[in-house]
């Protein structure tokens, strides 16, 4: 529990699927369970194995079958990045935002576009996604990734601003990593419907534990001023030499700590 000066506010520490991308869904789940998570953020990526949305789409009844067998895992969040294009693209997301409907489910993350892609050309395309979403009580945050629009904070509160109803997944390790190195991220707290989170340098995307530069004390902090309610979601990938396992649980203990 986070007490902030004028309310109680829960947030939850999970951990996304796509930490243990070369696991199965039933198995990932198993192994964050034995982690100890009691939260999950369901990665929902074409170009992986566990749970894609061309499935969802094709297979509805199934993927909320999936999603209510989840090893007593809460879902926080669907993360979803689809690969097909055109009018297929929409109804597939459309269909990720009635399986959120129907698990209860209330914020999807999706990715922006890549670096170069005409501004307007992107608010047309985010418009659209938001106005689905809407329509099934779920709301939209793009994720903060390097390469593409979300790398550049201006760029995210401008998309934001111009897009009524859209957020931002704040996954800080872009702003520390990536272009806006040194850079304060506060004016992205009020944007934020929620975080995905490792350690990260200035040298280093995803270090340990520890070695790291993210202020999650201070992090916590910025979000509890705009009464931020959701999910602090572990987004660590294995790394050769580097116990993974004990960093998902030392991750999900540090954040534990600070709540």
């Amino acid at each position: 529990m986070v007490r902030t000066h004028e309310e109680l506010c829960t947030v939850f520490v999970s951990a996304s699927t796509d930490c243990l991308p070369d696991l199965s869904l039933p198995a990932a789940l198993d192994r964050l369970s034995g982690l100890e998570y009691t939260g999950v953020e369901l990665a929902m990526f074409e170009d992986r194995e566990q749970f894609k949305p061309s499935f969802i789409a094709a297979n509805f009844d199934k993927a909320v079958e999936q999603c209510r067998n989840t090893e007593r895992l809460d879902i926080i969040a669907f993360d979803v990045r689809i690969a097909a294009t055109g009018e297929a693209h929409y109804e597939q997301f459309l269909a990720i935002c009635r399986l959120a409907k129907t698990v209860k489910v209330v914020t999807l993350t999706i990715p922006s576009a890549e670096v170069g892609t005409p501004f307007n050309e992107e608010v047309d395309h985010l418009r659209r996604l938001v106005d689905i979403a809407t329509q099934q009580g779920v709301r939209v945050g793009m994720k903060s990734q390097i390469g593409r629009l979300s790398e550049d904070m201006d760029t995210v509160t401008v998309l934001c601003d111009n897009v009524k109803g859209l957020g931002l997944t704040l996954d800080p390790s872009v702003y520390i990593y990536g272009n806006a190195q040194g850079k304060a991220i506060d004016k992205l707290m009020k944007y934020t419907f929620h975080t995905q989170l490792r350690d990260t340098n200035k040298k280093g995307f995803q270090v340990r534990v520890g070695q790291g530069d993210v202020e999650y004390g201070k992090l916590i902090s910025q979000l509890q001023k705009v009464k931020y309610n959701y999910g602090l979601s572990v987004y660590i990938t294995e790394v050769e030499g580097v116990d993974h396992a004990g960093e998902l649980r030392k991750l999900r203990l540090l954040l534990e700590s600070l709540l």
